[in-house]
């Protein structure tokens, strides 16, 4: 899910501010409450027709286009790899409105498992330096006008340049709706991944999503590595000033690079099994490497240029 609505209603757009420091930022919290759910990227249109149209993604992963529409209206339309608790969102230029379309720009959902955990997160993110989180609803309409809550989220700012990250958690209304498709609790207060994704990742190679890697502006790492010390990952710099988020089961890398540089770059899979051969698939201007053993590589060229 992107952040476009949140932005537009919290106040104007602008350069990220940067709300803390990322040089030795590690985490200081005891429990994971933040877990990958989902990233996203956008990329040029013909990148973004080859993976719409690719017959090999469809059989990869449980692979999904189609538009959504959220609260206010606001709609974009995905391609989506959907794995066992992880998954992917890619886009076209223009295929999400106003900024969050515009090339290079790219996306981090991190939720919570366990009902409640999102008001410690935002509390939390105070002890961070973030003193007013910004807190919104996001709803989703199935197509006859009446929307319904789907989750709540928070971010650290609305002023980015090409990278937000948000956390999120799960509406017990939208588990409740049979139109989501989701399945029943394991556990009590339990609003996780693998609750809201449906098994059909059972019959594809894909997953899950045990890594991502990122290209993001200094503002934009700087508005971030707070989000990430809240919800509990270790948060470690590297060379060039950009760090490298683990735990929870999928590793997070962000590297700093000018605007002009940032977008996705890089996303490692699990496979549901170990394939014998490795296979290459060039789709648009990325390359997707499956195998041999139960890991896929996918890369992609820098902002679609090979």
């Amino acid at each position: 899910m992107i952040i476009v609505l949140a932005v537009a209603l919290a106040g104007a757009i602008g350069g990220a501010v940067g709300t803390a420091q990322a040089e030795g930022a590690r985490s200081s919290h005891d429990r994971q409450l933040l877990f990958y759910n989902h990233s996203y990227g956008v990329f040029d249109r013909e990148t973004a027709d080859a993976i719409e149209h690719s017959d090999y993604l469809r059989d990869f992963a449980n692979f999904q286009v189609r538009t959504t529409t959220g609260a206010g209206g606001q709609t974009w339309t995905g391609r989506y790899l959907m794995g066992r608790q992880t998954y992917l969102e890619l886009f076209g230029v223009g295929d999400v409105a106003g900024q969050d379309g515009t090339l290079g720009s790219a996306g981090l959902g991190l939720s919570t498992e366990r009902a409640g955990d999102l008001a410690t997160v935002t509390a939390r993110l105070k002890d961070e330096g973030v003193a007013d989180p910004i807190a919104f609803l996001q709803t989703r309409d199935f197509g006859d006008g009446v929307p319904v809550p789907w989750f709540d989220a928070i971010l650290t700012t609305t002023e980015y340049d090409a990278f937000g990250a948000w956390a999120m958690e799960y509406r017990p209304e939208y588990f409740a709706d049979p139109r989501g498709n989701t399945e029943p609790p394991s556990y009590p207060g339990d609003v996780g991944r693998e609750r809201y994704l449906s098994d059909d990742y059972r019959t594809h190679l894909m997953r899950d999503v045990t890594s991502v890697r990122i290209a993001v502006t200094a503002g934009d790492l700087a508005d971030t590595v707070p989000l990430l010390r809240a919800g509990g990952f270790t948060v470690l710099t590297v060379a060039g000033g950009g760090v490298v988020a683990a735990g929870g089961g999928t590793t997070i890398r962000l590297d700093v690079v000018p605007r002009e540089n940032a977008g996705m770059q890089r996303v490692d899979f699990a496979l549901n099994r170990p394939v014998k051969d490795r296979h290459v698939e060039q789709i648009g201007h990325s390359t997707l490497t499956v195998g041999p053993g139960s890991r896929a590589v996918w890369t992609f060229a820098h902002n679609g240029t090979p």
